[in-house]
């Protein structure tokens, strides 16, 4: 089965241009479960990801892939 990039964690992050470990130090989580979440080897709760969106100050909808097909 081929793995599904769900969240957008990871780009969020460069264009933001921060890093795994300032995130998992601004949301109080540890460095290799944001890791983890960046790679989409697990995904975050949805108050895990709003915490996200507000540490990088984005709109929690700039972290998750479109299931839209139009918007692709």
């Amino acid at each position: 089965m081929a793995k599904v990039e769900i969240n957008r964690i990871k780009v969020a992050l460069a264009e933001t241009r921060r890093k795994n470990k300032w995130l998992a130090e601004q949301i109080g989580k540890d460095e290799s479960t944001v890791s983890q979440w960046c790679t989409n080897a697990r995904q975050p709760s949805l108050e895990n990801l709003l915490r996200v969106a507000n540490a990088l100050e984005i709109d929690i909808r700039d972290l998750l892939y479109s299931t839209n097909n139009s918007e692709s």
